[in-house]
């Protein structure tokens, strides 16, 4: 029975791992708009896999203060963004 746990284990990890392999890619993109007041970016963007979205233009809310901080109008970009509570957020930034 212990070796029946120990593979369903291994396999519930490799499926997970598997899962969140888009996650990490970071996707590029351009600022067009930064609202710091309601922590919102506007972001025209390639394809974000993760998401299953085309390239498009659309807005993200900031995962926090320090990515909201590093966002400038017309500044090139790579992050990666991610469902966070049903919202559109960006969760990381190079």
């Amino acid at each position: 029975m212990k070796p029946l746990i120990n593979l369903a284990l291994a396999a519930a990890l490799v499926m997970g791992s598997l899962g969140s392999g888009f996650a990490n890619e970071f996707t590029k993109g351009v600022v067009k708009k930064v609202d710091a007041k309601a922590g919102k970016i506007t972001v025209i963007h390639e394809e974000l896999k993760n998401l299953e979205m085309p390239a498009m233009t659309m807005v993200f809310r900031a995962g926090d203060d320090a990515i909201l901080a590093k966002m400038r109008e017309g500044a090139e970009i790579e992050f990666v963004a991610d469902r966070v509570n049903g919202k559109l957020t960006i969760v990381a930034l190079k």
